[in-house]
């Protein structure tokens, strides 16, 4: 059955509504995700649980998945939003890559230096800046302290080392996202991730991908991927 359509006012006073977390009775914390469905059950991006609330309070989205807690505002109660789905299929563009930072290289490269296996603590530009070496996904690499400091200043067969794969941009991006916090079980069998592959790695800053829901929500197209 379809949800009513809400008042302006009253998905304005979620904007600012205090959530019943029960069993949880803490607010909302800033790693509370949904993810963000296409029309077509595609992974387009992934937003904060308000954000998807907004965005199923405006008719531009419909849960697919829930979680135990709810939003609660003055004329209105919405389950909290794990999996939404865009009513209007959106564009996505040719160009939209993730920003390459040391919590997305990380995720990409398991937390594992490129060069020996171990745990990663740095990021290593394969071909140095100093020699010209682009910060690209192609160039950039997780790598552990021993590694970084071994190779210094060189390319990797100066330094005698070889690369354990070749680093490219990652091909799904929002699996990518994923991992750089924390993962709902709903999301699985819209990433293809196994429980197992849903690690946690640190995020002090959400990764800006919301800008794509936001045009989806607005109807606007780019190019198709």
């Amino acid at each position: 059955m379809e949800r009513p359509p809400v008042s302006g006012a009253a998905a304005a006073s979620l904007r600012s509504a205090q959530i019943d977390a029960s069993p949880v009775h803490s607010p909302l914390a800033a790693s509370r995700r949904a993810l963000v469905l296409n029309a077509t059950f595609e992974p387009l991006s992934i937003v904060s649980s308000r954000r998807a609330v907004l965005l199923v309070l405006g008719t531009k989205a419909e849960t697919i998945h829930a979680t135990e807690r709810v939003f609660r505002a003055q004329r209105v109660t919405i389950p909290e939003p794990s999996v939404v789905r865009l009513v209007r299929y959106v564009r996505v563009p040719y160009d939209y890559r993730v920003a390459v930072n040391r919590r997305t290289v990380f995720a990409r490269d398991g937390g594992k230096c490129q060069y020996c296996g171990l745990s990663a603590e740095n990021l290593d530009h394969v071909i140095p800046r100093s020699k010209g070496g682009p910060h690209t996904w192609e160039n950039v690499v997780a790598a552990c302290r021993a590694c970084n400091t071994h190779k210094e200043d060189r390319l990797p067969h100066e330094a005698g080392m070889v690369l354990r794969t070749t680093p490219t941009a990652p091909r799904h991006r929002v699996q990518l996202l994923a991992l750089c916090g924390n993962t709902s079980e709903d999301w699985s069998d819209y990433l293809g991730m196994d429980g197992g592959a849903a690690r946690r790695l640190p995020m002090s800053d959400s990764v800006r991908v919301g800008s794509l829901a936001d045009r989806g929500a607005q109807g606007v197209g780019g190019r198709t991927a």
